[in-house]
């Protein structure tokens, strides 16, 4: 059974650790990067440089699985093969795509021609590089960072890049830089209850992020944004740096006769996560449609996607067993939302539905030990 895996992200790379040699089994992983990048800290990466990649070979020794590093171009899944950027083009019995998301940028006039991103560790170089331009003395433009919006990883980006421009301006004796987090919506981490909400806003405030909830962003230019509140009045805000953090959309790159595609171009899946019309192919992670018990869309996460590969891997080892395929029940375990240096807020599930709220160093840790976890299952 010659089985290709598509990306490296969280949802592939746990297919193939979760995958043993087998008589008759052929699987090659399909990846452009040489190593695996923790999505969830590249706010870290972008603020403090920190290390947010590992090596793929040592985490596929074992598996059976072979590593071909190589640019996907195109997905036909009636022909049963995937185009690489090179032109080669590759056949499959079964087929893994985890390829992951790409920003969203709802037509936004200018923004995507002047918005960095937040997806892939250039991204985060990027901005780690614009910070230390800023807090030179030689850095003559504006020095503000605009960050449009407030959800997940909006939050953790301004509060590491607060932190960033306090250790700079005392190392330096240069003034911090101004940060706005910009939100459409009527307040920041909508995935929050209200009381850790209102924690991690204080939290922000004491930073000094302005937060600008009920603004919508209107358009961009190299060195401004244009944002207008809910009554229409609109005000321009100077920026040496836009980051957008607003929104992701399905990589459309899958093509098929029979695909079906719900919101933000994911592709509808069964519940043994296998596009509907094409049961030897699995869309995972942030591509596919997956719904939960209560018929409700699976949320694009990280533990949501490790959940979905390392439940495709062992599915895949069934299918060369000749076993019944095991279908697929979502959990969310928590979510914690990282607060620079040891401040988080989140909650963990509980028995019975119930979920504990925890803050400060401890909700710091328990976020830790949600990416250890992570760790742990691909080794």
């Amino acid at each position: 059974m010659k089985t290709l895996i598509l990306g490296a992200g969280y949802s592939g790379l746990a297919v193939a650790t979760k995958m043993k040699p087998a008589p008759g089994l052929e699987a090659l992983m399909v990846e452009q990067n040489a190593y695996h990048t923790f999505e969830t800290r590249l706010h870290e990466a972008a603020a403090h440089n920190t290390r947010v990649t590992l090596p793929l070979a040592p985490l596929l020794r074992g598996t059976g699985v072979n590593l071909e590093q190589a640019q996907v171009e195109g997905v036909n899944l009636d022909d049963r093969e995937v185009t690489l950027k090179d032109g080669r083009v590759l056949t499959y019995d079964t087929l893994v795509v985890g390829l992951g998301s790409v920003t969203n940028f709802y037509r936004i006039p200018g923004l995507a021609e002047n918005a960095a991103e937040l997806k892939q560790l250039s991204d985060a170089d990027d901005i780690f590089n614009f910070v230390n331009r800023a807090y030179t003395t030689e850095y003559q433009g504006n020095r503000d960072i605009v960050v449009g919006g407030a959800g997940l990883t909006g939050v953790e980006l301004v509060t590491e890049l607060a932190q960033r421009a306090q250790l700079l301006s005392k190392e330096r004796g240069l003034p911090p830089f101004n940060i706005y987090l910009v939100e459409a919506g009527p307040k920041i981490l909508p995935i929050l209850d209200d009381g850790l909400r209102a924690k991690a806003q204080k939290t922000l405030e004491e930073y000094g992020i302005h937060i600008l909830v009920g603004h919508r962003l209107m358009q961009a230019t190299a060195d401004s944004v244009t944002v207008q509140t809910a009554d229409g009045e609109q005000k321009v805000i100077g920026a040496g740096k836009i980051i957008w953090t607003g929104g992701i959309q399905a990589r459309d790159i899958v093509r098929g006769e029979k695909l079906e595609k719900g919101p933000g171009g994911r592709i509808a899946v069964d519940d043994k996560l296998r596009a509907k019309g094409y049961p030897d192919v699995f869309i995972i992670g942030d591509m596919g449609l997956a719904l939960n018990q209560e018929g409700k869309p699976v949320p694009t996460t990280a533990q949501h996607a490790g959940q979905q590969g390392r439940l495709t891997g062992k599915n895949i080892m069934r299918m060369v067993k000749g076993e019944e395929l095991e279908a697929y029940e979502p959990t969310t375990l928590g979510e914690f939302v990282s607060l620079g240096g040891l401040m988080a807020v989140g909650w963990m599930k509980l028995p019975w539905n119930q979920k504990l709220a925890i803050t400060g160093g401890i909700a710091h840790v328990m976020k830790r030990a949600s990416e250890w976890r992570w760790r742990v299952s691909i080794d």
